[in-house]
């Protein structure tokens, strides 16, 4: 299956994800790739963001599939991940993911980490993988992110000055989507 969209799934809390981090630029930048659509939508449950809310709504509204990439960020990354459990989709693209939800209420009630990861169910679901992380996360530990990348075998994409990803800009992920869909 050809690469013909990207979804960006926003970490919980952005707000308006047109304004939130590097979404909305994001969003342009690879609606300038030929042959590349780009959707950016504010999610339901923004703040708890529960798996069985955000699952549904991308599979029914962002219509995720074999032709598209996902782009998760934070919470968004773990939703890529669940998605891609038992999904098939063209690739993820993981910004800040993360295993547990490390005592956080909202992160426990969000559904996600409730039971073990499927690695292996992930990876036969998924033609391409790659994470990007960074050592200096206020979030999440470095040791989550390279359970997420040793789980996967992803592209690891290592940091230590990104801190959560939240500026405004992101060129290397758009990097990599415009990889993809060369290859595609």
């Amino acid at each position: 299956m050809p690469l013909k969209k990207a979804v960006i799934v926003p970490g919980n809390g952005a707000g308006d994800v047109e304004r939130a981090n590097w979404y909305g630029w994001a969003n342009k930048e690879i609606k300038k790739i030929p042959d590349m659509t780009c959707l950016l939508k504010n999610m339901p449950d923004p703040v708890t963001a529960r798996e069985t809310i955000w699952l549904p709504f991308m599979e029914k509204e962002l219509k995720c599939d074999e032709e598209t990439v996902i782009i998760g960020h934070s919470s968004g990354a773990a939703a890529a991940m669940r998605y891609a459990e038992t999904r098939k989709v063209f690739a993820i693209i993981l910004v800040g993911a993360y295993t547990s939800d490390m005592g956080d209420e909202t992160e426990r009630e969000s559904g996600y980490f409730s039971r073990p990861w499927q690695w292996e169910l992930i990876r036969g679901n998924v033609s391409h993988i790659v994470q990007f992380g960074s050592t200096d996360d206020p979030f999440l530990p470095w040791e989550e992110q390279e359970e997420v990348a040793e789980g996967l075998k992803a592209d690891l994409h290592k940091y230590s000055d990104r801190g959560h990803f939240m500026n405004s800009r992101f060129p290397e992920l758009i990097d990599v989507v415009k990889k993809f869909k060369e290859a595609a």
